[in-house]
């Protein structure tokens, strides 16, 4: 069962999404000494971590995951983490614990069995994944070309993580699979526009194509979907 909530703009939806992200990592350290989320790239979460940057909460005791990053130095434009340290990592949140996917000079192999480690001295359930959709249904660097794609879609796979490389990507990415995203106790899905909302309208029909239908047909963690215009 998909939580859906439309908005009439994006300020509206990230203020929203800022609120649920700060909410879930509130519930998670009543219990817990610690907790971690997983953040995504791309230009739709970045007026969520400037609300969030200004939210006060314990940071010092929250890790931050990336869900997948392009193979380029944290200085890029186009580098995940580049974007998340300049616009989550300040302010109030600027003691977070930033988990980087992309180390320079590692083989990919090399790349996931360090990642694979780090995710396993986490906390778990991650408190909540956020995550975008493209406009060809992929999430994370789940793209629908990419060779890899049902190993990285296996709900029960041993893959933490996968190289990815495709067309549809300038530069080879590093992209967490399905299986460790959905170690949440929530995921939800911030996008905008009407042509994603049609991707995602079509990708909740049982006979759907996209990488991002897997995410919204599972059952293990509860989804939240967020859009605006």
């Amino acid at each position: 069962m998909i939580s859906e909530q439309f908005f009439a703009s994006r300020e509206l939806a990230s203020q929203a999404a800022a609120a649920r992200i700060s909410s879930a990592i509130r519930d998670s350290l009543v219990d817990s000494a610690e907790t971690a989320i997983i953040a995504s790239g791309g230009s739709s979460p970045e007026k969520c971590y400037e609300s969030l940057a200004d939210t006060a909460l314990p940071w010092n005791r929250v890790h931050i995951l990336i869900s997948d990053d392009r193979c380029v130095p944290v200085e890029h434009e186009a580098s995940n983490e580049g974007m998340i340290r300049r616009l989550l990592l300040t302010k109030h949140a600027d003691t977070a614990n930033l988990v980087p996917i992309y180390k320079q000079g590692l083989t990919p192999s090399d790349q996931c069995r360090i990642l694979g480690e780090q995710l396993d001295s986490l906390p778990s359930p991650f408190s909540i994944s956020l995550l975008g959709m493209g406009v060809d249904g992929h999430f994370a660097s789940l793209f629908p070309d990419f060779a890899g794609l049902e190993n990285g879609l296996d709900e029960r796979g041993e893959d933490q993580c996968l190289m990815v490389e495709t067309a549809a990507s300038s530069f080879p990415r590093i992209s967490l699979t399905m299986a460790t995203l959905i170690q949440s106790r929530e995921t939800l899905l911030l996008f905008f526009g009407d042509d994603k909302r049609e991707i995602y309208e079509s990708a909740k029909r049982p006979d759907s194509n996209f990488p991002i239908s897997r995410l919204l047909q599972q059952e293990q963690t509860p989804m939240r979907a967020f859009w605006a215009p």
